[in-house]
Order: structure tokens, then C-alpha cells, then sequence
């Protein structure tokens, strides 16, 4: 015997709490804080190393990995990528495929 959800999926109550799109953009920026401090532990980069190689401060390289800090640019993420030896992919997906 199947058991049938009742009712709407998660994203549905985000949605209609008015949250969705700040729940999403936090998810996303936790991913992406995690892996740049990965690349940067597996390379032994240090935080001022990693400001020297972007050309910016330590500073907002702290703002970077901050998981909750959502407020990044692409030009950041740019430098970040560079910096790494990566290079940055960014693509829409359909939501029925995630």
C-alpha cells in the first residue's frame, strides 16, 4: 500500500510564507562559502593569501565565506574562481528537475 503526500511539498509553504527566495539564496550561498573554503584548506590558502590573490581585502573575503552573507557579486565570485585556479559556472535550472 502506497502512502500519498498530503497536502503541498516544502517549497509550497516557503513560497507562500513569502520566504522562498531568501531560503534558496541562502542555501546557495552556504554552498558556495563551503566550497571555496575546501579549495582554499586543500590548496593552504589563508585568508590574507586568498585577499592578495583576488586583489581585494580580507575583509570581503570573510564576507565571501560567510554562509549568511548572500549579498555577493559575480565579479567576487569571478575573483574567487580565479584566485583558485577554477573557473565559475553559473546556469538556470528548471525547478521540475531539481
Amino acid at each position: 500500500m502506497g502512502i500519498k503526500n498530503i497536502g503541498s511539498d516544502f517549497d509550497d509553504f516557503l513560497a507562500e510564507e513569502g520566504i522562498l527566495a531568501d531560503v534558496e539564496a541562502t542555501a546557495a550561498k552556504r554552498v558556495l562559502a563551503y566550497q571555496i573554503q575546501k579549495e582554499m584548506e586543500s590548496q593552504r590558502l589563508t585568508k590574507t593569501e586568498m585577499a592578495a590573490k583576488m586583489h581585494t581585502s580580507r575583509a570581503a573575503v570573510n564576507r565571501l565565506l560567510d554562509p549568511q552573507n548572500t549579498a555577493v557579486t559575480l565579479n567576487t565570485l569571478e575573483q574567487a574562481a580565479a584566485a583558485l585556479g577554477k573557473r565559475l559556472r553559473i546556469f538556470f535550472e528548471d525547478p521540475a528537475r531539481s
